[in-house]
């Protein structure tokens, strides 16, 4: 099994970003595309993921409240594909359901999504054409929408979690998308667990500093449950909406599949001392 039990960890721990996934944000395309990125521990096979612009997960959207999206859907793939804007409320033609809200988009074609964005929260987008097999091949991304005065952190960081299922031999993604045991029953979980498409996600932090993580089930089927170590706060959103009241973290997180949590946390571990969200 290739599964990581450990999330994120904080307090003066190196950010481990591998080379080529630094990626601008708000590009003015989205490419959907294949291409290979190395998902599991070193030693193991790249995987070939469908990624938008090459980076897992997509590029991080990032705007302000009453801004407008502008982005230009480019579909460099083998099949039809189309982009979901998961959580904003948003003109029915720019949802991205294919076969519903708009024609899914051909290989080699484009389309121009283009909508305001009304409401501040963490959202996200991802592939809504066979999307059993798109989105667990990669095609997903952050979605941000900044509120006028954001609250006053040290950090506001987007941390997308996700499982995926590798064969260990060869570093594929085992091909059986629409098995009928995972489409009628638990769904396909994955044997390996990342963060920001990162097995061993890490972010540095120091004593007392106060952060904003903004967590994102982009798995399948998999229902997260974390554990907080070495951080204090509050939940303050739940699925882009504030919450009146933030709720105080004494209890395991439970994130289900597309679920979106705000958390505004302490570290109050010691420096050098390990932190985090953990599973257990």
């Amino acid at each position: 099994m290739l599964t990581r039990r450990t999330f994120c960890t904080a307090v003066s721990a190196a950010t481990v970003l591998p080379a080529g996934f630094a990626q601008a944000k708000n590009p003015a395309l989205l490419t959907a595309q294949k291409g290979p990125v190395q998902l599991a521990p070193s030693g193991y096979p790249q995987t070939e993921v469908w990624s938008y612009d090459g980076s897992l997960p997509g590029p991080e959207l990032r705007l302000p409240q009453g801004a407008r999206l502008t982005k230009r859907l480019v579909n460099a793939l083998d099949q039809p594909t189309s982009i979901h804007w998961h959580g904003i409320c948003i003109d029915n033609a720019m949802d991205g359901v294919a076969g519903l809200t708009q024609d899914a988009v051909p290989p080699g074609e484009t389309f121009d999504y283009n909508f305001a964005l009304p409401d501040a929260g963490t959202y996200w987008y991802h592939a809504h054409t066979n999307s059993m097999e798109q989105v667990a091949r990669g095609l997903a991304g952050a979605l941000i929408v900044d509120e006028p005065t954001p609250p006053d952190v040290d950090q506001d960081v987007v941390l997308m979690l996700d499982d995926w299922l590798i064969d260990p031999q060869t570093g594929q993604f085992f091909a059986d998308f629409q098995n009928p045991m995972m489409l009628s029953h638990a769904g396909r979980m994955g044997n390996l667990l990342g963060v920001n498409g990162r097995y061993d996600y890490t972010l540095t932090a120091h004593r007392h500093e106060r952060l904003r993580l903004r967590l994102i089930n982009a798995a399948n089927a998999r229902i997260f449950t974390l554990h907080a170590e070495g951080l204090s706060g509050w939940v303050v959103a739940l699925d882009g909406m504030p919450l009146v009241t933030p709720q105080p973290i004494t209890d395991a997180l439970i994130l289900a599949p597309a679920q979106r949590m705000d958390l505004i946390v302490d570290v109050t571990a010691e420096d050098g001392a390990a932190a985090g969200l953990f599973i257990p």
